[in-house]
């Protein structure tokens, strides 16, 4: 097949065309604007196959997107590209607006209009997969899951702007009958995650033996997927998916920021251990993120019934792995740390227009 992926230099979109490339048999068509997180240095084991193309563009260039899917010819679209973090978007909302509404806007209009010209057996195989969080669905309190049906519930910027673009998506369905299938993840983890998100970054600032900041009281709980698990899931729902319906996907590994600072700490101490002792003494508390969700858990039967997929990673053997691949990969995050990010905090409030 020909699959186009937008955001396929971010941390899941590139993570997904290794994993299409690697399977063989699919062209892929990697469109990524290459805003900070983008990073063609998690494609170099894939750039010099002949099925993999990269396009620079941005997804709200009404012209490029056509022109990308005239002259591709895709038969599945994984839509991933956006701004994903939390506390961006709380400082700099609106970068969310403009790609992920306005973005998914473009590129619904660019998929309606070749879709629509297509040949009917080609128009009945096509497929739009939009992949979204499980942040649309606010905070859970102390039991419960996130479901296909639960209602929505977005409580910041980022999550605001990714229910948008999830509403828009299954509107174009109903109202076009462009075939779309959504997907709602859990938080991810893994190689080549760029080091403002949590667990990348706590692993870079222990192994430079810097604070490990933790917000509040550490209690916030997230349920925590491998992004390879992830992947196999859009896949698997890319290929057997029913167009119009929502697949919940997580990885049933609920833990407390606290529990994942002390895990990865625990981890590098045996892995990479230190005179100094403990990594654990790293830990600092700092002022709660604004808005801050207490507990994300997702239920992902639905998943693992209808279309066989099961997480072959449990939160420790993925920490694991994670915790190996930093330290032996210095290459790939170092330029990160002294170009593009250095740890500093993000997500205070000011007034921005």
């Amino acid at each position: 097949m020909n699959v186009l992926i937008t955001g396929g230099a971010g941390f899941i979109g590139s993570a997904l065309v290794r994993h299409l490339i690697g399977l063989g048999g699919h062209r892929v068509l990697n469109i990524d604007k290459l805003t900070y997180a983008g990073n063609l240095a998690s494609l170099q084991a894939v750039s010099g196959n002949p099925a993999y193309r990269f396009l620079q563009a941005d997804i709200c260039d009404h012209a490029a997107m056509d022109g990308a899917f005239a002259s591709f010819q895709p038969d599945v679209v994984f839509h991933l590209a956006a701004e994903s973090h939390v506390d961006r978007s709380i400082t700099g909302p609106s970068a969310f607006i403009q790609t992920n509404v306005v973005g998914t806007y473009t590129l619904l209009e660019a998929a309606r209009a070749y879709w629509s010209a297509l040949p009917q057996e080609r128009r009945d195989a096509f497929r739009f997969l939009h992949v979204s969080t499980d942040e649309v669905f606010g905070s859970l309190g102390p039991s419960g899951f996130f479901t296909e049906t639960t209602a929505y519930d977005p409580r910041s910027p980022y999550s605001a702007s990714k229910a948008a673009s999830d509403h828009l998506v299954r509107a174009w369905h109903h109202t076009y009958g462009l075939p779309v299938l959504v997907t709602n993840c859990s938080n991810n983890y893994g190689p080549y995650q760029f080091p403002e998100k949590l667990i990348p970054l706590l692993i870079l600032n222990a192994l430079e033996e810097k604070p490990l900041p933790v917000y509040g009281k550490g209690d916030n709980i997230r349920d925590w997927l491998h992004v390879e698990d992830h992947v196999r899931a859009l896949t698997l729902v890319a290929a057997r998916g029913v167009p119009g319906q929502t697949y919940a996907i997580g990885g049933n590994n609920e833990r407390t920021n606290l529990q994942v600072a002390q895990t990865i700490c625990d981890l590098l101490d045996e892995l990479h251990p230190t005179a100094k002792g403990s990594r654990r003494r790293l830990i600092t508390f700092v002022t709660d993120r604004p808005g801050h969700d207490h507990r994300y858990a997702i239920d992902s039967s639905r998943l693992q019934r209808e279309l066989g997929w099961q997480a072959t990673e449990t939160f420790e053997t993925g920490m694991r792995r994670t915790i190996q691949w930093y330290p032996e990969n210095q290459g790939w995050w170092q330029p990160i740390r002294e170009q593009k990010y250095g740890g500093e905090r993000l997500g205070r409030t000011e007034t921005r227009r």
